[in-house]
């Protein structure tokens, strides 16, 4: 198995970096892309220079509703006349936040999740992409869900209602190999250590052999993030590669607390399993 990074906010002299994730995993003869960072589209360049074919990418997933990790799919479609794209059920033009006071849409660009209809494949429950390949829903209550959003100032805006997002939109993709289960989580929303749980608990008596994504901490006390650090360091000797949402100053902690266990995302990083 193979994974390199086509977007990550560290770039290069070479490779555009910017706020979104994107992956490009192969995985015995399948290829897929998991994100496609912002609007730019600017991943698909940078797969271009690494030459990497997005023409032949057998099938894409979306790991949230968030547009620096959906908006790029609009110039992948165009890239690619056959992928489909696997979306939660719940997935909609709808998520906004309210960091200080004011309303902010950060959701999937207007229309795309209507231009696009044929594209998509809108999956629910354990979801079985192929063969060692899930996609998993969050499985915890929906009220430490929702904490999760009202920490993070996050809501859904359905029927002229508002309603604090719960991340029923967020999916983990998750990989089986010998040696373990390979998790992407592109955000972690609800809290990294909790995805690798739910996780746990779908694949019971299997280990975990790494994480990847973001883990959202860049707006969180270094408190936090040590605290988190310990709880991830309880679960095993997971391999660990972040970046995006988890920020400079909580990668740093990561890296502190957990040492070599910890690796740092960027435009054009190969992880081979």
């Amino acid at each position: 198995m193979k994974t390199t990074v086509l977007i990550d906010n560290i770039g290069d002299d070479t490779l555009t970096g910017e706020w979104g994730l994107s992956f490009y995993i192969e995985y015995g003869d399948r290829r897929i892309l998991l994100d496609a960072g912002g609007i730019s589209g600017a991943f698909a360049e940078n797969a271009e220079k690494l030459g990497i074919p997005l023409d032949q990418v057998d099938c894409a997933v979306l790991s949230h509703a968030h547009y620096d990790h959906a908006d790029g799919m609009s110039t992948f479609f165009r890239k690619n006349d056959h992928a489909k794209l696997y979306l939660r059920e719940s997935c909609g033009e709808n998520c906004y936040k309210r960091p200080d006071g004011k309303i902010k849409y950060i959701g999937i660009h207007s229309g795309f999740l209507d231009t696009f209809a044929d594209r998509l494949v809108r999956v629910s429950g354990r979801y079985r992409l192929g063969d060692g390949i899930w996609l998993l829903p969050h499985t915890v209550s929906a009220d430490r869900l929702m904490k999760a959003g009202q920490q993070e100032s996050m809501y859904l805006k359905v029927d002229d209602q508002w309603t604090t997002d719960c991340f029923t939109h967020e999916q983990s993709l998750v990989f089986e190999l010998p040696e373990g289960l390979v998790i992407f989580s592109s955000c972690s929303h609800a809290g990294a250590d909790l995805i690798i749980s739910e996780v746990m608990e779908a694949f019971p008596g299997k280990g975990i052999l790494a994480i990847l994504g973001g883990f959202h901490l860049y707006n969180k006390s270094p408190e936090y993030v040590r605290n988190l650090a310990a709880r991830l360091g309880g679960l095993g000797n997971i391999r660990i590669y972040t970046g995006h949402c988890t920020g400079e100053e909580g990668y740093d902690i990561l890296r502190e607390e957990l040492g070599d266990q910890v690796h740092q995302l960027r435009c054009g990083l190969e992880i081979v399993f």
